[in-house]
């Protein structure tokens, strides 16, 4: 079977709705990884996606911030519940769909100043990473396993517009980077966008709404990420080809979130 799993910053789920059920409509995900639902459970627009086609929900609401989710065509089964945030903000939600355990997170985007010991909000970014690559040291590579979300670091060179000028910047400075290789490193995670598009391509999956055109200006970074783990690795690469993509597009629909979706495709 093809299970595919999107992942996308929805930038509030009640206010975007519509545009989730279009997305499901066109690129039929099985699985849909939500951040910044800034909504609680209660308040999670259920009955549209039963309308969509995705009613098995797992749901980590806040009032009015952060907030993930999971929508699935499958039934969720339990997953490990990760305590990463110090901040007890709703940052995580995890699920098994079809044998295939998958944790979403939104990791804190770590403010403006990249030093830990002046600026709390980087500290809890890193923090959060540390806390996260010490969890997956402790994991089977050989069990099936998804990382996916806005995990807020563009890792390469090809991920940002400029290197040289977004290496002073909250995302992609040195200590960011190595903190996401660190995480990477702790299991071979596979970056199935990046395996899929190789470098040098440009790849992002958001840009600001600073910009009045995003494709003129294309300033993008690339914060959205699906990684798996190496026991996956048969699932994700089939004939020598990883099926994962950036659906751009969705950023031109109207009223969209700075983020676009991002789809990645195993074959169990």
């Amino acid at each position: 079977m093809r299970l595919r799993i999107a992942t996308w910053n929805v930038n509030s789920v009640r206010l975007r709705a519509e545009q989730v059920a279009r997305f499901v409509d066109e690129q039929a995900p099985d699985v849909l990884c939500l951040q910044e639902i800034k909504c609680q459970e209660a308040e999670f627009p259920r009955e549209a996606f039963e309308a969509a086609g995705l009613p098995h929900l797992k749901i980590a609401g806040q009032k009015g911030w952060h907030g993930v989710a999971i929508a699935s065509r499958l039934p969720l089964e339990e997953a490990p519940v990760l305590k990463l945030c110090r901040e007890g903000h709703a940052r995580c939600v995890g699920a098994t769909v079809a044998g295939v355990e998958i944790q979403n997170f939104y990791i804190p985007a770590g403010g403006d100043e990249p030093d830990r010991a002046i600026n709390p909000k980087f500290d809890h970014k890193l923090d959060f990473y540390e806390t996260l690559t010490a969890e997956m040291k402790r994991r089977d590579p050989k069990v099936p396993l998804v990382l996916t979300g806005d995990l807020n670091v563009a890792p390469g060179e090809n991920d940002v517009w400029s290197h040289k000028q977004m290496s002073r910047v909250v995302s992609h400075t040195p200590i960011e980077l190595e903190a996401f290789a660190a995480l990477m490193g702790s299991l071979n995670f596979l970056d199935l966008p990046r395996l899929a598009t190789p470098e040098p391509e440009k790849m992002f999956s958001w840009w600001s709404y600073r910009a009045a055109d995003f494709r003129k200006s294309n300033r993008g970074l690339r914060l959205d990420h699906i990684l798996a783990s190496p026991g996956l690795r048969d699932a994700a690469i089939v004939d020598g080809k990883v099926s994962s993509k950036v659906h751009d597009t969705v950023r031109e629909w109207e009223r969209p979130s700075d983020h676009a979706p991002v789809t990645a495709d195993l074959k169990l």
